[in-house]
């Protein structure tokens, strides 16, 4: 009998390591067809899922609440699946180079508990070639078989959008890739039961990683170009979004918008192609500046809101600056990698006191743990000198200037719309836009 064969009759299991932004999604997805074991190392995230509760608010309590999954952290549970997929995020260190310490971390926990037959893909974006060069030896260690003979080996980046209820999972053509034809085909026949988009075959593991990177540098890439013409263009005093609506009306216009670039995909994943091309001897050029100039965005931000204030004589120091949105894009609960902290940061250097964040979707716990940031609730959030709408939450999309003026201190009026969602009364303030 073929492993997809006992996996759809239900001889076996298959096993998602990591239950994050990714990993959810997919295990929910699969235990509509298949027995399905959701695995982390994080007890408080497992017991947070066996009560029916989900923190990512990807896929919602009802689904968790109904899904037939076995959430577990214990790793000998992962000896009753025979089709894995580690879906574990890979961050960037300080100094922006790859972290495959969570990566590795999975592979040697798998290799431990891997068996003769077994499957396994990999979701996590990697730089190409990670697959083969770093996770297989381990897995080979670990376990002491042998890839390609004793268990099999593929890769199919997530593309998943945090937030995104359009885009959802199953309506995004899955990229899939083996080891040899066989795997590859098992692997897109498994993923077919869940995508209704689709699978695309890639020729070859590295094709398949490569693709995930270079979709990610792409959008990067052109976000960083919005940027840098936003930052022109605030010196011009030309209005960005004027210019951009003039643009697209031009058939072949390329839709892209100036902002924030953080989260765990476009704002990290560049950096492990820049990374892997420096060491085959090559520097990146157009990469690696956009990285450059999306990482400064919160800088610049900052400066508006300081440049501003000493427009309306108001002293920088004694400032209370209110921020609507912390976490790394609208209707999403993920902080991981926000930019906003960069705006908090570089309002404090220029001797800022009172910074008040609030956010409507971001876990006060998380928030706490992660960047030392108590959260003030929307409702406190008055008396403000500068008010700055970082984040694009549906929630914020529906103020009025009425709404908005409650925020804010008698004399002051300062709005930095970061998204531009207040265009149309910008009259009803001292009002700036990116």
């Amino acid at each position: 009998m073929s492993p997809y064969q006992e996996l759809i009759e239900k001889k076996t299991a298959l096993s998602v390591i990591g239950l994050g932004y990714v990993g959810m999604p997919l295990a929910v997805a699969f235990s509509k067809k298949l027995p399905v074991i959701g695995f982390d190392t994080n007890q408080e995230k497992v017991a947070q899922y066996l009560c029916g509760i989900d923190p990512t608010k990807e896929v919602g309590a009802e689904e968790i609440a109904t899904a037939e999954i076995h959430f577990t952290n214990n790793e000998a549970d992962l000896k009753k699946a025979s089709f894995h997929i580690v879906a574990v995020p890979t961050p960037v260190t300080v100094d922006k180079n790859p972290d495959l310490e969570p990566i590795k971390s999975a592979c040697m926990l798998l290799g431990r508990n891997l068996k003769k037959g077994d499957i396994l893909v990999f979701e996590s974006t990697v730089y190409p070639g990670a697959t083969e060069d770093i996770c297989i030896p381990i897995l080979e260690a670990q376990s002491h078989l042998i890839s390609g003979k004793d268990f099999f080996v593929g890769y199919s980046p997530e593309r998943i959008n945090p937030g995104d209820k359009v885009h959802t999972l199953e309506s995004i053509v899955k990229i899939v890739s083996g080891c040899d034809n066989e795997t590859l085909e098992t692997i897109a026949q498994v993923y077919e039961l869940v995508i209704d988009a689709g699978v695309h075959r890639a020729p070859s593991i590295k094709v398949a990683e490569a693709a995930k990177v270079v979709e990610n540098s792409q959008r990067d890439i052109n976000i960083a170009f919005m940027n840098e013409l936003a930052m022109v263009f605030d010196k011009m005093s030309i209005d960005t979004s004027d210019v951009l609506a003039a643009m697209a009306t031009k058939w072949n216009a390329l839709t892209f918008y100036p902002g924030l670039v953080g989260g765990h995909c476009i704002g990290v994943d560049p950096y492990y192609f820049i990374s892997e091309a420096e060491k085959l001897g090559y520097h990146s050029q157009i990469i690696a500046a956009g990285r450059k100039v999306n990482d400064g965005m919160g800088e610049f931000i900052a400066e508006v809101a300081i440049k501003e204030l000493i427009q309306k004589d108001c002293s920088v120091k004694k400032a209370r600056i209110g921020i609507l949105g912390l976490t790394f894009k609208e209707n999403c609960p993920d902080i991981r990698n926000t930019k906003v902290v960069d705006i908090i940061t570089h309002l404090h250097s220029y001797g800022v006191e009172q910074i008040l964040v609030s956010d409507c979707w971001a876990d006060q716990a998380e928030v706490s743990k992660e960047y030392g940031i108590e959260l003030t609730p929307e409702t406190e959030l008055k008396n403000l000198d500068c008010l700055i709408v970082a984040v694009g939450h549906d929630a914020y999309c529906q103020f009025k200037s009425t709404d908005l003026q409650q925020f804010f201190a008698a004399s002051s009026d300062i709005l930095v719309d970061v998204k531009g969602l207040y265009k149309e009364n910008q009259k009803d303030f001292h009002y700036w836009n990116l």
